[in-house]
C-alpha cells in the first residue's frame, strides 16, 4: 500500500489500528507474527571455511603437489620453503576477508532504543524492537523515529533525514495525503523514517513498516552482498588458471618425452617439480601486497584512508566516478547566493536601513553559540549569516525590535511569521514560499506580482532555493494572532535565493577526471534543477547528449532502456537507495569499473557494491565508511583525483614487476624443458629455483613498487577493464626476453661444459639471477632510458639490486650455502664471463628502447611511442570539450 497516498482513515482501516493504538493483546499477536523490530544479519562463513578457502586457488594447489613429490623423493628443502610461502599467502587472505564487516553493525546503532506508543489510548515506554505495524507512536523534537511511520497528527515537525536521503536541509512534515503520482521518499512529506531525527515540533503516527521492512532496513539488506572483485583480483585470478595450466602442460610434456626416452623416473619427477616452481612466481602475491600497501600508505598522506587493501589498485581503474552532491561535490552549508530588494519604501517600523536584511535577521529561529558557530535550521542560519555579514546582526536587532509574538512554519501556510515591538505599534515579518506570499499581499501590491514572479522563476531555474518577504506595521498587539489577521496587507520586501554551493576546488578536480578519461555523474536526494545548476556550475554537464534524469523517471524504465542511456548519463536527482545501486550495476553491465562516493546511509549500498566504494571522512555516517572502501578524511573530491593517479602508479609498478617476474620465469622454463633436447643435463635445481623466484626476484621486485608516476599517468584513459594481465603486448616482451633469459643460461652452460669446467651448474644459476637483475633496471621504463631516468630516482631499487648481488655472492662463496643450494665458489674469470654474459639482457632491452625512440621521432609528433613487446601504447591527452549548456 502506497501510504502516503492514502488518508488516515484509509491506514487506520486497513492496518486495523485507530489513533488510540492497539490494544496490549493485539500488539503481542503482531510481534508474534511480523517479528522483532530489528535488522537481521545474513549468514557468514565461518572461520574455517574461510581459511579453507585460502587453499582454493590453482596455483596454490599446483605449488602443494610440487611440494609433495619434493616431499617423496627426498628433496625437503623445497618442500619446506614451498610449503612456508602458501603458509604466508594463506595468512595473508584469511587476514583480509575475516575482518567482519561493519556496517550492519553501523546501521543498527542509528536505531532507537525505546519509544513512545499508545496502548488502549494510554502513552507507554516499550522497546522500540516491540514495535509493530499498526502501532500509534508519539514523537516530539530530539527523538529518533523508530520505525516507518505515516504521520497522523502534527504541530510545526520537521525532520533531519540527511542520513537517509543526503540533504542536509531538515524537512517539514504533515499528514496530509499527497496526490497521485511517483514520489522519491525525499518527496513523501507524510512519511517518517527508521533512524532519521526529529529536529522540530511533534506529532502522532501509525507505524507501516518494522525491521528489515522499513527503509533502513531494505538498506541493511543492501548492504549485506558479497564483495565485488576489483580488476588486478580479476586479472591475476586469469594469471593464475594460464601459468598452472603452463606449468601442469610444460612438466606433463617433458615428463612424457624423457619416459618415451627411457629417462630414470625420479630424475624426470624431480625436473618437473623444477619446472612447475619456475612456471609458478611464488613472490606475486606478496609482491602485489606490499605494492598495495605501500600505495595504501602514500595515499594517507594525501588524506586518504584506505580500508580495503585492493582499493588502491582498483581507483587506477575506474571509468566512472559517481559521486553524492552534497557534502562531496559541495560545502553541505545553505548560503544566500542572490538577493532582491523590491524598489519602494519598507513599511514603517524597520526604520532606516535595509528592510530585506533586517528580516532576513529577525525572522528565523537561530542563535549563535559562544564559539560563533551559527545553530538551529540550515536554512534560517544561512539566511541569518547574510544578514550578519552585511551589517545586520540578529542580536542587535533583537533588542531593539524585541519579539513578542510568532506563528511557526506550518507545510500548508508555507510561511513563518514573527512580530516585534517596536517604538510605536508592532512589526510583522513575514518568511515563505513566494507564491504563498503574492496571495497574502496588500491591494496596491497585486500590479508587481508580474515581475516578481518573473524574478523568482528566474532563481528557481538556476537551481536555488527560493523563499520571499514581507512585513506591515500596526499600531498595537491585536488580540487576533491568527494567520488570517498576521498575514494579510503584506508590503514585499524582497526574494532570497539559497543553495549549497559547489567547492572550490570541485570544478578542477572533475576537469582532471576529464582528462583521465573518467566520466563523472552526479547522484543526489536533491532537485533536478538544483542538481542540474550544480553539475554545469562544475562541468559535469559540458557536452551535448549528456542527459538528466530524475527517480521517477528512472524507475519508468525497464532494463533495456535504462542500459541504452545509462553512459549518458551525467546527473541522477531525487533518487533513493535502490535505485543508486541500479545506476552501478547497470553501468557494470555495460563493463564499466565504478567508484561511489557519498557519505549517508543512503549511500551504504551502492558503496559497498561499487567496484570502489569513497566515504567522507568528515561529513560521512558511521555507516557509509563501514561500507567504504576508501574514506577520504578531509571530505575534499579533489582528494580524489590524487589517489586515481596513485591507484595508476600502483597498477603500472605491478605490471612492471609482473613483466619483470613472468620473463625470469620463461627464461627458467626454456632452460630447464630444453636442455635434455640439446643433450644437456638439467642447469637448474627446483632449490635453485626457488632461490631466483624468492630472492633475486623478491628484493628486486619490491622496490619496483617504489618506482614514480608517470609524467602522462592522468593523461591516458583508463586501462580496459576487461584485459588481462598479457594486454598490451605484455605476452610477446614475456617471451622474446625469457627466450634471450634461457638462451644465455644455457650457452653459458654449454660453454662451460665443453671447456670441462666443473661449475658449469654454478655458472649458469648466476647467469639467471644476474640477468634478471639487469632486467629489474631495465623495466623501470616502457620507453625511457634508465640513464636518462637516474639510477637515484628509485633509490629502494639500486639497493634491492646491490643486496641481491651481495646474496648471490655469497651463495657462491659462502660453505653454508654451497651445502644448502648445491654450488660451488667460481674463479674470477668464471664470475667475469657470467657477469657478462648476463649484462646482455639489460642491454638488449635498453637497445630496443633506443630503437623505438628513434622510430617515435621519425614519427608525426606526440610523446614516443612504444613497442608492442612494452605494453600498450602511451595515449595522448583526452580532446578539449567545448563547454554548452546541456
Amino acid at each position: 500500500m502506497d501510504y502516503y497516498l492514502a488518508s488516515a482513515a484509509d491506514i487506520a482501516q486497513a492496518l486495523e489500528t485507530s489513533p488510540a493504538g492497539l490494544d496490549a493483546a493485539t500488539a503481542r499477536q503482531r510481534l508474534a507474527a511480523h517479528g522483532p523490530n530489528e535488522l537481521v544479519a545474513t549468514a557468514r562463513k565461518s572461520w574455517w571455511r574461510l581459511l579453507l578457502h585460502q587453499f582454493t586457488d590453482v596455483m596454490i594447489l599446483v605449488l602443494l603437489a610440487a611440494a609433495g613429490v619434493s616431499v617423496l623423493m627426498g628433496e625437503a628443502n623445497a618442500a619446506y620453503v614451498i610449503l612456508a610461502i602458501v603458509g604466508l599467502n594463506a595468512a595473508v587472505g584469511f587476514g583480509q576477508e575475516y575482518r567482519a564487516d561493519k556496517a550492519l553493525a553501523a546501521l543498527q546503532k542509528m536505531a532507537a532504543q525505546q519509544a513512545q506508543v499508545l496502548r488502549g489510548g494510554t502513552p507507554q515506554t516499550v522497546p522500540a524492537a516491540s514495535l509493530v505495524p499498526g502501532d500509534a507512536v508519539l514523537l516530539e523534537a530530539g527523538n529518533v523515529i523508530p520505525a516507518d511511520v505515516r504521520f497522523l497528527e502534527t504541530h510545526a515537525l520537521k525532520v533531519d533525514e540527511s542520513s537517509l536521503t543526503g540533504e542536509s536541509a531538515n524537512v517539514a512534515k504533515n499528514a496530509d495525503p499527497l496526490p497521485p503520482g511517483d514520489y522519491s521518499l525525499g518527496d513523501r512529506r507524510n512519511l517518517g523514517y527508521r533512524g532519521t531525527n526529529v529536529t522540530n515540533g511533534r506529532a502522532t503516527a501509525y507505524v507501516v513498516a518494522t525491521g528489515m521492512g522499513t527503509e533502513l532496513g531494505k538498506i541493511a539488506a543492501l548492504v549485506q552482498t558479497k564483495e565485488v572483485a576489483t580488476p588486478l583480483q580479476k586479472r591475476l585470478a586469469t594469471l593464475g588458471v594460464r601459468l598452472s595450466a603452463a606449468a601442469l602442460a610444460v612438466g606433463a610434456l617433458f615428463f612424457l618425452m624423457g619416459w618415451l626416452r627411457g629417462a630414470p623416473l625420479r630424475e624426470l619427477l624431480l625436473v618437473s617439480v623444477a619446472l612447475a616452481i619456475a612456471a609458478l612466481p611464488e613472490a606475486l602475491p606478496a609482491l602485489v601486497t606490499v605494492a598495495l600497501a605501500l600505495g595504501a600508505e602514500r595515499l594517507v598522506r594525501h588524506h586518504a584512508l584506505v580500508r580495503k587493501l585492493p582499493a588502491v589498485e582498483t581507483l587506477g581503474s575506474v571509468t566512472y566516478i559517481c559521486t553524492d552532491k552534497t557534502g562531496t561535490l559541495t560545502l553541505n552549508q545553505m548560503t544566500v547566493q542572490e538577493v532582491y530588494e523590491a524598489p519602494q519604501p519598507a513599511p514603517p517600523g524597520l526604520g532606516p536601513g535595509n528592510g530585506l536584511l533586517m528580516a532576513m535577521a529577525l525572522n528565523n529561529d537561530v542563535a549563535q553559540g559562544p564559539d560563533g558557530q551559527w545553530l538551529g535550521d540550515s536554512t534560517e542560519v544561512a539566511l541569518a549569516r547574510y544578514a550578519a555579514e552585511h551589517a545586520h546582526a540578529h542580536p542587535a536587532l533583537e533588542a531593539r525590535f524585541p519579539r513578542v509574538a510568532e506563528l511557526p512554519f506550518d507545510a500548508e501556510r508555507k510561511c513563518m511569521t514573527t512580530v516585534h515591538q517596536t517604538a510605536d505599534g508592532v512589526l510583522v515579518l513575514t518568511k515563505g514560499a513566494v507564491g504563498a506570499l503574492f496571495a497574502q499581499l496588500a491591494a496596491g501590491q497585486k500590479v508587481k506580482i508580474p515581475d516578481l514572479e518573473r524574478r523568482a522563476n528566474a532563481l528557481a531555474g538556476q537551481g536555488y532555493r527560493v523563499l520571499g518577504y514581507a512585513a506591515k506595521h500596526l499600531p498595537a498587539l491585536p488580540a487576533d494572532l491568527s494567520p488570517a489577521a498576521l498575514e494579510t496587507g503584506l508590503t514585499f520586501l524582497g526574494i532570497a535565493g539559497m543553495m549549497d554551493p559547489p567547492r572550490a576546488e570541485a570544478r578542477q578536480a572533475v576537469a582532471e577526471c576529464r582528462a583521465a578519461g573518467i566520466k563523472c555523474v552526479m547522484i543526489t536526494g536533491d532537485h533536478k534543477l538544483t542538481g542540474q545548476a550544480i553539475a554545469e556550475k562544475l562541468g559535469i554537464l559540458a557536452g551535448p547528449g549528456e542527459l538528466v534524469l530524475t527517480g521517477p523517471e528512472l524507475a519508468k524504465l525497464d532494463g533495456a532502456a535504462f542500459a541504452a542511456i545509462v553512459e549518458n548519463v551525467r546527473v541522477y536527482a531525487r533518487v533513493d537507495p535502490a535505485q543508486k545501486l541500479r545506476i552501478i550495476r547497470a553501468l557494470q553491465a555495460r563493463h564499466q569499473f565504478v567508484a561511489m562516493t557519498g557519505d549517508g546511509v543512503n549511500d551504504a549500498p551502492a558503496l559497498k557494491n561499487a567496484d570502489i566504494g569513497v566515504a567522507m571522512g568528515i561529513s560521512g555516517t558511521e555507516v557509509a565508511k563501514e561500507a567504504a572502501h576508501l574514506v577520504l578524511l578531509d571530505d575534499n573530491f579533489a582528494t580524489i583525483v590524487q589517489a586515481v593517479k596513485e591507484g595508476r602508479r600502483v597498477f603500472d609498478n605491478i605490471l612492471k614487476f609482473i613483466r619483470y617476474l613472468l620473463a625470469g620465469s620463461v627464461g627458467e622454463i626454456l632452460a630447464i624443458s630444453l636442455a635434455p633436447l640439446l643433450g644437456l643435463p638439467v642447469p637448474l635445481l627446483a632449490i635453485h629455483i626457488l632461490w631466483v623466484n624468492l630472492i633475486t626476484d623478491g628484493l628486486p621486485g619490491l622496490a619496483l613498487a617504489y618506482e614514480p608516476a608517470e609524467a602522462t599517468a592522468m593523461q591516458r584513459p583508463p586501462t580496459d577493464p576487461r584485459q588481462t594481465i598479457f594486454a598490451g603486448g605484455l605476452g610477446w616482451f614475456v617471451l622474446g626476453v625469457g627466450a634471450l633469459v634461457g638462451g644465455l643460461t644455457l650457452g653459458t652452460q654449454a660453454w662451460a661444459l665443453r671447456d670441462g669446467d666443473a661449475h658449469w651448474q654454478t655458472m649458469a644459476f648466476s647467469v639467471l639471477c644476474f640477468s634478471q637483475l639487469g632486467l629489474a633496471l631495465a623495466v623501470r621504463s616502457q620507453h625511457e632510458s634508465v640513464f636518462r631516468q637516474g639510477l637515484w630516482s628509485n633509490r629502494p631499487l639500486l639497493a634491492a639490486v646491490v643486496l641481491t648481488v651481495g646474496a648471490q655472492l655469497l651463495a657462491i662463496y659462502l660453505p653454508f650455502l654451497n651445502r644448502l643450494l648445491s654450488t660451488q665458489p667460481l674463479s674470477a674469470a668464471e664470475l667475469a664471463g657470467t657477469l657478462a654474459a648476463a649484462s646482455l639482457v639489460f642491454w638488449a632491452v635498453e637497445a630496443q628502447k633506443l630503437v623505438l625512440r628513434r622510430r617515435s621521432a621519425r614519427s608525426v609528433g606526440g610523446p614516443p611511442a612504444q613497442d608492442q613487446l612494452l605494453g600498450p601504447p602511451a595515449l595522448p591527452p583526452a580532446k578539449a570539450v567545448r563547454l554548452v549548456r546541456a
